[in-house]
């Protein structure tokens, strides 16, 4: 029996018929005050929750003295939490490293393809810009260019780290880019290769080594018969014997003699684009010979209906006669630019 402060006094009796068999524990509470008696009865399952809440409280109190006195860094270490936590952390770190080294190599992997197409990018480059005609220190392909800027001012584009998948988008995007950019640079190669071809089968070539002409295209007089007549090329006076250079590569078509151009060459270059050289007075190429720009062909004359050594030069377009000096003074441009 036990007397409390209100007067209560408590009754703890445990009942039993035998040793082998337990009845529940009751408790008795009797106050001064009131006539009857409370009681109360804890059962097995009483206990069980009772041990179990106390279980929780101390858990919990350990928890908090640990977050509140130890440091912050500091594990919690509890006899029946601490065992499967340690065996579950090597696994999930396994997991992590496997993880990581999975995206380093499919990232390596990414890079090495980005490299080998910037160098294939690089070789096009240079071979465009060669073509174009642009001066290797203008544009150097293998220069890494400069570049700068201020700090963001704004909170809103605040620098901050790139994440994984960020990084990986960005390989994507420029992988991308090099593929377009690659597939264009073989386009513009491939027009200026066509464009070059064509000019270098245009006749522009000077095909004698003389500064100018005695007789332009055009109407003149004619100096045999002293009436105006239609000059359907240029005349370049010069020695016998001299140099005469096709002004264009192609395929010579004609290498006869006639009644009125003498020793002649015609040369077809392509796109109906023929030149004529007349009145040599010797050929050195034969029918279906192909020669190139430059090539020394025949040398100067005076055969055919002529009234002295020289090379009259004519440009045929299609069945159409052009003046000459169009051609020539385009391969002069051309010249010129390329010395500047």
């Amino acid at each position: 029996m036990v007397r409390g402060k209100t007067g209560a006094v408590i009754h703890a009796a445990t009942l039993s018929q035998s040793t082998s068999q337990a009845h529940p524990m009751q408790i008795i509470v009797l106050r001064t005050r009131l006539a009857g008696a409370r009681p109360l009865t804890l059962t097995g399952v009483h206990l069980v929750a009772l041990a179990f809440l106390f279980l929780v409280a101390t858990i919990s109190t350990a928890v908090l003295l640990n977050f509140l006195f130890l440091r912050p860094d500091a594990p919690l270490r509890l006899p029946f939490v601490t065992g499967p936590t340690l065996a579950a952390a090597p696994e999930a770190e396994s997991r992590k490293d496997k993880y990581v080294r999975e995206n380093i190599a499919a990232m390596a992997k990414r890079l090495g393809e980005m490299q080998a197409q910037l160098m294939q990018l690089d070789a096009l480059g240079e071979r465009v810009q060669g073509l174009a005609g642009v001066k290797p220190e203008t544009f150097n392909f293998r220069q890494v260019p400069g570049r700068g800027g201020a700090e963001p001012s704004s909170a809103a584009h605040a620098s901050r780290d790139i994440s994984m998948s960020e990084f990986q988008s960005a390989l994507d995007a420029m992988g991308r880019d090099l593929t377009q950019r690659s597939d264009y640079m073989d386009v513009v190669e491939s027009a200026l290769m066509r464009d070059k071809i064509q000019f270098k089968m245009l006749p522009t070539s000077l095909p004698v080594n003389v500064s100018y002409n005695a007789s332009g295209f055009g109407w003149r007089v004619d100096p045999f018969t002293g009436r105006s007549a239609f000059h359907e090329g240029i005349d370049f006076p010069g020695p016998v014997g001299t140099p005469i250079a096709s002004a264009a590569g192609g395929v010579v078509i004609a290498a006869e003699y006639h009644h009125e151009f003498g020793n002649m060459l015609e040369i077809d270059h392509g796109n109906g684009i023929v030149t004529r050289y007349a009145h040599a007075s010797r050929l050195l190429v034969r029918v279906g010979d192909i020669v190139r720009r430059g090539q020394h062909v025949a040398n100067i004359g005076s055969t055919g209906r002529s009234t002295g050594s020289h090379l009259h030069f004519e440009v045929v377009v299609k069945g159409v006669h052009q003046n000459p000096n169009k051609f020539l003074a385009a391969g002069d441009a051309v010249k010129l630019s390329a010395s500047k």
